[in-house]
């Protein structure tokens, strides 16, 4: 009788542990279909660079970033030496996306120099005393706008960014503050599943207002797309030394990179020549 006791005990308890199994198992047709390839649409730049909204400063230090080849630092083209390019200039996507979609958390997989992103969207609210990642900290929330009962837009915010960082290669800056905030509301074309938007609002201390654009990525036709490997640092031949940049020639030699350049300093090497 007790055997049979505990069998039926142990029974019940397995209907319950599979029933709330069931209840919390994840649906995934509640949300839209991101599985896949992504690749953007145009060239890896953020916007034209005229057009953003700078303040005085900043816009002088665009500028001075620009004046030509011989002058460039690393300061604001911080991934020439495979620093991660951070938020928000990962979304421009320079290597194809995978986004993976869970109960708690939204992926976004990138093979570029430590891209990839995870957002939050468990209700969690911001933590205390978060040290600042190259691409921040991710709150977000599935929305349902048409009431279908099927999510179809991930609304994001970002913070705790730290820098250098740039929009692009054109050395278009964020202020050094990194006080950083980024919105984004990322969607499906209603009329094309294959093209998926992102609009991103940066709020930053180096812009007069927040500045808003649309960022556009099409999904690859084929069922097995090719995932390619990215490694930043085969192959680079700039060579950060304290806080100079220098370029490795053909035959492995350090050459400068602007006029008048200073050589790195040699004194720890006993038989460096005069």
């Amino acid at each position: 009788m007790l055997k049979q006791r505990s069998s039926g005990s142990i029974a019940l308890a397995v209907a319950l542990w599979v029933g709330i199994g069931s209840a919390q198992a994840f649906d995934e047709t509640k949300y839209p279909d991101l599985k896949g390839q992504w690749m953007r649409v145009g060239a890896p730049r953020w916007a034209d660079p005229s057009k953003a909204p700078l303040t005085a400063e900043y816009r002088a230090h665009l500028r001075g970033q620009r004046s030509g080849p011989e002058d460039r630092r690393t300061g604001h083209r911080p991934t020439i030496t495979c620093l991660p390019p951070g938020m928000p200039r990962v979304m421009n996507v320079y290597e194809p996306m995978e986004i993976v979609v869970t109960p708690h958390t939204t992926h976004m997989l990138m093979q570029h120099i430590h891209d990839s992103r995870r957002i939050f969207t468990d209700g969690r609210d911001w933590p205390q005393g978060v040290e600042p990642t190259f691409a921040g900290y991710s709150i977000g929330t599935w929305i349902d706008e048409d009431g279908d009962g099927r999510h179809d837009r991930l609304v994001v915010e970002t913070r705790d960014m730290k820098g250098p960082r740039a929009y692009d290669s054109t050395g278009l800056p964020l202020h050094e503050d990194n006080k950083t905030v980024i919105k984004e509301r990322i969607s499906l074309d209603k009329s094309n599943p294959n093209t998926l938007y992102d609009e991103i609002t940066v709020i930053d201390n180096a812009l007069t207002h927040p500045w808003t654009i649309t960022k556009t990525y099409v999904r690859e036709p084929k069922k097995y797309p090719m995932w390619r490997e990215t490694v930043c640092a085969e192959g680079n031949q700039h060579v950060v030394i304290g806080k100079e940049n220098y370029f490795l020639s053909a035959d492995g030699l350090l050459m400068p990179v602007r006029k008048n350049q200073a050589p790195p300093d040699l004194r720890y090497f006993n038989n460096a020549r005069k």
